[in-house]
């Protein structure tokens, strides 16, 4: 496992208190391939903790740099089954998931989950729930996702096990939805007009800090069972957030102008055009920010010591994340949660194609690169190394797939040179990564919006001192509208597969330059942007 920043768990506030029989206590993460999950997980092993995870896909959760380490039950927190077996010898649960994307009745499923989890801890005899909830202010009419979160912290707090809900306004760090959100909308507009919501303040919290009360939780007194509130030393306004972000990124100040007339619904839609972040999760964000969101009181100072140095600043969250951006070392993003309403199963293997509709496109092109050079240029692609051809054809299908509902092609990626299972890519998903004799394999599963299911392979197939790349797009049409968008689409493929064929090749051909050794970038000594 790669070393980690602050807190890394091994600090001593933070370490795993023993069973009373000397074994190390175990806990059992939920949304463990998240944002905040996927991060969390290996300090908890860090910190000495038997670490079982309940995921939807147990081949992708194996996939993380952790995911060796920990035991791994398939299933979602909605199957009472998956979930009893799950709890069985359980100290701390960790419940990290919300239906940030999900559509109609999200309410109603988050609520599910909720309470299938609070009876199966109940009836398992679990000493701890810990839970991320939202920070809101009180006695105000909260929009639905906020509203479904605090039901889902009653319900846990009136599960009979001992829970701590930990209440986090806006996470700022490297790869969080959050943070992307006030990147792109200060560095693509100079001048913003704004909904009035820029005004309102609000009191973020740095990621690493949120990992800090994460971990501080699961020792938290036996008699603890209340809500409190998170937050980091900065109160601001939206606005001064996105000022405070251009100060550190080198930018000119960003003149604002607040508008009255910009509704949360309109102002998403204009987040949608304008940032990475498709419009599905932008709108629980606006939504979110409607109403002034501080921490009301200091009550968990009581409860978790504060982190060594103190709370982190804003500027300085802004700072640390910016140096992981640059170093390329993202841990994990908004951008690989998964899309509800996107195909999710895996590409069928090629005999039980047999009696189906099928349109496949396959290209094969020798080249004098290595097989470890072919495959550094097609794991990287996507994000800022682009698709290697026709630019102007991507970006169109991608604007095309933003205006309805779909991710789009902004979404870019986590890492620019690695991927693994369950990356996103742009508006593909990773679903394999494979390495034999035979050659390395990059599957990728398409989440655009089209009438039907579609798949891109590449490989890097070794030939002696030279390589063979392979390509091959695969199109299980839906109904005469599938088959109508492949005969529509089919006279660009001959020149954006092929070209993409070409110039991959070309790219691995070339002379790679001497790479001048940069010493690892921590979040604590992540260069500054002033």
């Amino acid at each position: 496992m790669a070393d980690l920043t602050q807190p890394t768990g091994h600090e001593d506030a933070l370490r795993a208190l023993p069973r009373d029989d000397g074994t190390p206590p175990r806990a059992l993460v939920l949304g463990a391939t998240g944002y905040i999950g996927g991060r969390l997980t290996p300090r908890l092993l860090n910190a000495g903790y038997r670490v079982r995870i309940l995921a939807r896909d147990a081949a992708r959760a194996a996939s993380f740099p952790w995911g060796a380490d920990c035991e791994i039950v398939e299933g979602s927190a909605d199957d009472a089954d998956a979930v009893a077996d799950a709890v069985r010898d359980v100290d701390v649960i960790y419940y990290l998931i919300h239906s940030m994307s999900a559509g109609k009745g999200f309410e109603e499923a988050d609520e599910r989950a909720a309470e299938t989890v609070a009876e199966a801890a109940a009836t398992a005899g679990v000493h701890r729930i810990v839970y991320l909830g939202g920070l809101h202010p009180a006695d105000v009419a909260l929009s639905p996702h906020l509203r479904s979160r605090v039901r889902v912290g009653e319900i846990l707090l009136a599960s009979g096990v001992p829970t701590l809900v930990l209440q986090a306004g806006v996470v700022i760090g490297s790869g969080s939805a959050s943070f992307e959100m006030i990147r792109h909308l200060t560095e693509v507009l100079p001048y913003m007009p704004a909904p009035k919501w820029v005004r309102n303040r609000i009191q973020p919290i740095a990621v690493r800090d949120v990992l800090h009360y994460l971990l501080g939780a699961a020792r938290v007194d036996a008699d603890v069972n209340r809500a409190v509130d998170i937050g980091g030393p900065d109160v601001l306004r939206y606005g001064q957030m996105m000022n405070g972000y251009a100060v550190e990124a080198g930018l000119p100040q960003r003149a604002i102008a607040a508008l009255p007339v910009l509704t949360p619904g309109l102002a998403s839609h204009w987040v949608n055009l304008v940032t990475p972040v498709p419009r599905a999760i932008a709108r629980p964000l606006v939504a979110s920010l409607q109403n002034e969101c501080v921490v009301k009181d200091r009550a968990v100072d009581e409860i978790i010591p504060l982190p060594s140095g103190g709370l982190t600043p804003y500027r300085q969250a802004v700072s640390l994340a910016l140096g992981r951006l640059d170093a390329d070392s993202v841990e994990t993003s908004w951008q690989d949660a998964e899309v509800s309403g996107a195909p999710s199963d895996p590409l069928p293997s090629d005999p039980d194609w047999a009696g189906r509709t099928v349109f496949t496109d396959a290209r094969t092109v020798e080249t004098d690169a290595s097989a470890a050079d072919l495959w550094r240029v097609i794991v990287g692609i996507g994000g800022e190394n682009g698709w290697y051809s026709s630019p102007l054809l991507w970006a169109v299908r991608g604007w095309m797939d933003r205006l309805v509902g779909g991710v789009g092609l902004q979404r870019g990626r986590r890492s620019r040179s690695a991927a693994r299972v369950g990356d996103a890519i742009d508006f593909w998903r990773v679903e394999a990564v494979e390495h034999a004799d035979a050659g390395s394999l990059l599957r990728l599963r398409a989440e655009m919006k089209v009438p039907g299911d579609a798949w891109l392979e590449l490989r890097a197939v070794p030939e002696g001192d030279r390589a063979r790349y392979e390509q091959r797009a695969v199109f299980f049409p839906r109904g005469l509208g599938g088959r109508l968008y492949w005969l529509a689409v089919l006279p660009f493929h001959g020149f954006i597969f092929a070209g993409m064929a070409a110039r991959i090749t070309a790219a691995a051909e070339m002379p790679r330059e001497p790479m001048t050794p940069v010493a690892d970038i921590a979040d604590d000594a992540a260069p500054s942007h002033t």
